[in-house]
């Protein structure tokens, strides 16, 4: 059974760091394309970033460009969103989610519909 687990959410104030872990069983991440997807609350869900499985593409959305950094671990079948400078607007429920033999996916902002595979979400709330 393929499964996701985020993890690595929390409270933090502004300006502060958090990183994200997204781990896979049951399958292994070499082929697929990872991105990570937020969700404000009354919000629609947004793309934030993301990770082909070759090729070295990564991509991120104009709102957390320099302050975010996505990075995978095959080896550890994880991949991670290292979350810099964090802002009040940044808080919502973050998702990884994957997609087998989907490079080209991330050439572009990440759009929900494309990935059949999702994690349950971890909280990050930014707030003094």
């Amino acid at each position: 059974q393929l499964q996701l687990v985020e993890s690595g959410g929390g409270l933090v104030q502004p300006g502060g760091s958090l990183k994200l872990s997204c781990v896979a069983s049951g399958f292994t991440l070499d082929d697929y394309a990872i991105a990570w997807f937020r969700q404000a609350p009354g919000k629609e869900r947004e793309g934030v970033s993301c990770t082909s499985s070759s090729h070295g593409y990564t991509y991120y959305a104009d709102s957390v460009k320099g302050r975010f950094t996505i990075s995978r671990d095959n080896s550890k079948n994880t991949v991670y969103l290292q979350m810099n400078s964090l802002k009040p607007e940044d808080t919502a429920v973050y998702y990884c989610a994957a997609e087998i033999y989907a490079d080209d996916y991330c050439s572009a902002l990440p759009r929900g519909y494309e990935y059949d595979y999702w994690g349950q979400g971890t909280q990050v709330t930014v707030s003094s």
